[in-house]
């Protein structure tokens, strides 16, 4: 398993050039079941980084550029009536493929976003009162401009809290931007990614996250976290027991990335940031963050006190 992995993650670092633990913690957000959230500035590669981790594990993508004059049906799809058969009928939209890229999250109106939150609570979406199942896996990476940008509706704390992780992938160091500027086309790449693995290999994958152990002293620490969290007013926010759970599944792929079957404290430590940052601070940005992150505070605050 960790051979596959470590060629998942080495195909997509020849795209994405010097952002190894960004692609692995992106990986490990899909094998958690959860679902991703980038801020950053315009062109580091958000859009190029989704395209050649579908391309690689072999899922169906889609691309959804966020406006605001968008509608919720735009997204999810809606019924029309075929003269042929005479009935209605559901025509999808472009949220039925495994991976889907909702690009620009937070241009679209409240109502749009919405439209979000059942399909990555539930994995479906209800339309005239009829339940139509998404496929799986399903993974949305979400693209959000940072909020004091002109055009854009924040995202409200209840759709902040799908997305098990937030990111940020930053600008590349002097070596890797260097490579960028006179290598290959990073389009004209992606059009020769072949899949490393099947849809089937990563439902497998995502299956055995749960079976990897975690001790009680691991929960005890997880319940540290959370506990501190909601006492005093250090925090916007106290995390919710949906916090604790994501901690808990994103170590849990965190280790089997690493090739083991039990969870360790550093396990916790490495997703910590990326699972709690925007539960913290839904107002902050990693990318303007000129102090200590929450998340980062937090975690230093659990390990004192223990």
């Amino acid at each position: 398993m960790k051979e596959t992995i470590d060629k998942i993650t080495a195909q997509v670092g020849q795209i994405i050039l010097g952002k190894d633990r960004e692609i692995r913690m992106m990986f490990t957000c899909l094998l958690a079941k959860g679902h991703l959230l980038i801020e950053d500035i315009p062109g580091v590669g958000k859009t190029t980084l989704a395209q050649a981790l579908a391309k690689t594990l072999g899922l169906s993508y889609k691309r959804i550029q966020f406006t605001s004059d968008m509608l919720p049906a735009d997204i999810i799809g809606t019924t029309i009536f075929d003269k042929d058969k005479h009935e209605f009928r559901f025509q999808a939209g472009p949220l039925f493929d495994q991976m889907v890229l909702a690009d620009e999250l937070n241009r679209a109106t409240p109502r749009t976003q919405s439209a979000l939150l059942e399909a990555m609570e539930e994995g479906q979406v209800s339309v005239d009162g009829i339940t139509h199942q998404l496929p799986n896996p399903f993974f949305v990476i979400a693209t959000q401009n940072q909020r004091y940008h002109v055009g854009t509706f924040p995202l409200p704390e209840s759709q902040l809290d799908r997305f098990l992780m937030r990111l940020s992938l930053g600008y590349p160091d002097y070596q890797a931007e260097r490579k960028i500027l006179i290598g290959e086309a990073r389009i004209d790449m992606l059009k020769r990614l072949e899949p490393i693995t099947a849809t089937e290999t990563v439902l497998e994958m995502q299956q055995q996250v749960p079976t990897v152990h975690v001790s009680d002293a691991i929960l005890d620490y997880v319940q540290d976290i959370i506990g501190v969290s909601r006492s005093g007013s250090h925090h916007y926010l106290g995390l919710s027991p949906r916090a604790g759970i994501s901690i808990v599944r994103a170590a849990q792929a965190w280790a089997m990335c690493d090739g083991r079957d039990m969870v360790i404290p550093e396990d916790v430590q490495a997703v910590s940031g990326s699972v709690l940052e925007h539960r913290l601070d839904p107002e902050g940005s990693k990318i303007k963050h000129k102090g200590t992150p929450a998340s980062e505070q937090l975690i230093k605050t659990v390990a004192i006190n223990r």
